[in-house]
């Protein structure tokens, strides 16, 4: 049970410092009469863009698998 713990905080670290890297999510502080604030913004258009890139890249790595089983496929069956 500890370990499954981790894996997920070593998870959640992992994601947030990716989103982060990728702009995903800005922290932004403000400190006002002595009362100290922070921010946090998620830009869900640039998720989404991103999520839309992750999307056609791998399409385009899956018609190339595919395309190569079936050179291999043509090639045994002669």
């Amino acid at each position: 049970m500890r370990f499954l713990f981790v894996l997920a905080v070593l998870l959640l670290v992992g994601v947030a410092s990716f989103g982060f890297y990728r702009g995903w999510f800005q922290l932004s502080t403000n400190s006002t009469n002595q009362r100290p604030s922070a921010t946090i913004t998620v830009d869900k258009d640039k998720i989404h863009a991103d999520e839309e890139k992750a999307t056609v890249k791998v399409e385009g790595l899956g018609r190339n698998v595919k395309e190569r089983a079936g050179d291999l496929t043509a090639k045994v069956k002669q």
